[in-house]
């Protein structure tokens, strides 16, 4: 019986060590044409095989439990996120982003790693190359290449207040202090928060600053106006603008896989002294897999929507008790 230690090294430590190298070599610079980290082949490859080993590598009786093969393979993967985090290879925001497909992928793996233990024959072969495999499925999937697609991320609230304070507040947003911030998401997950935005005149061609905390700044020009009641905008973040420190390499918005397109208000009568204000906006993916990041780039935008809109609601309503309770 091989001692507690020796078992321990080989189902944690031997599959984050195999994470680990395969994140140096898909980290690359030079390689990211056939090797790169935002691509299927490293997003679900590499948690597979980490689960597969550390279950290959464990005791023929705990992998027969069904449970240790599900749950097993999660160890290595938080070993691997604590390793990157510690080492700044990765962000915060990006690891809550991949850890359902992280853990997903390595439970597949521990079961996969636990039929191929239960097959001693050649067992050895198919899990060595199994461990070659993304480097031989990465150049075929770059090779396919993204597909951009693009995105709507749509929201809404309503408001009692009358449609010339609502817009004054939806065409010039106020500092929002740390107090009025409400978005839980963003806050999570690190994103810098909105603090004000203020446009120039009200018109077409009119110019709007967006400003958002670490020096995160969305330059919008207006390109279609209907004095309270609509008002579309396009919306450019300069990736040279923003700190390095803002936002994680893999999710800088005008970056290569994300960017905001452009952004419409609209305002809706409901009834005497009652709105709803729509807020829309489109944004593009452009990774191998979309259908997945697409999910968290809009529930992100969402967020920061919702947030900006109940500002622009508690404005407006605080502006029609003001005025009701001067006029008593």
């Amino acid at each position: 019986m091989k001692p507690p230690i020796a078992l321990i090294i080989k189902i944690l430590v031997v599959p984050t060590i195999y994470a680990i190298i395969l994140r140096l070599f898909f980290g690359v610079k030079d390689w990211e044409s056939l090797y790169t980290v935002m691509s299927l082949s490293f997003l679900l490859l590499l948690p597979f095989i980490v689960g597969a080993l550390s279950v290959y590598f464990s005791s023929d009786v705990k992998a027969e439990n069904v449970f240790y093969k599900i749950f097993i393979p999660w160890l290595p993967v938080f070993l691997f996120l604590i390793i990157t985090l510690l080492l700044a290879w990765e962000g915060w925001a990006c690891w809550l982003m991949v850890l359902p497909l992280f853990l997903a992928a390595a439970s597949l793996g521990g079961i996969f790693g636990g039929y191929l233990k239960s097959k001693q024959k050649q067992s050895k072969m198919h899990i060595s190359l199994l461990l070659l495999f993304p480097f031989f499925i990465s150049p075929l999937e770059q090779s396919i290449g993204s597909i951009p697609g693009t995105y709507q991320a749509y929201t809404f609230i309503d408001i009692q207040s009358s449609p010339d304070k609502i817009w004054a507040n939806v065409t010039r947003v106020k500092g929002i202090t740390t107090a009025q911030d409400k978005g839980w998401l963003t806050k999570l997950l690190g994103f810098p928060r909105p603090v004000k935005a203020e446009l120039n005149y009200e018109g077409v061609g009119a110019y709007r600053k967006a400003e958002f905390t670490n020096g995160l700044v969305f330059h919008e020009t207006v390109t279609e106006y209907e004095h309270q009641k609509k008002m579309v905008f396009t919306i450019k973040a300069n990736p040279h603008e923003i700190p390095s420190t803002t936002l994680d390499q893999h999710v800088v918005v005008g970056g290569q896989f994300f960017d905001v397109l452009n952004g419409t208000y609209e305002l809706e009568k409901l009834q005497e002294g009652k709105y709803r204000l729509h807020l829309y906006s489109f944004f593009k993916m452009n990774t191998t897999f979309n259908f997945y990041a697409s999910w968290w780039a809009r529930w992100i935008m969402q967020d920061i929507q919702n947030n900006i809109l109940q500002v622009e609601k508690q404005r407006a309503e605080e502006v029609k008790l003001i005025s009701e309770d001067v006029s008593e």
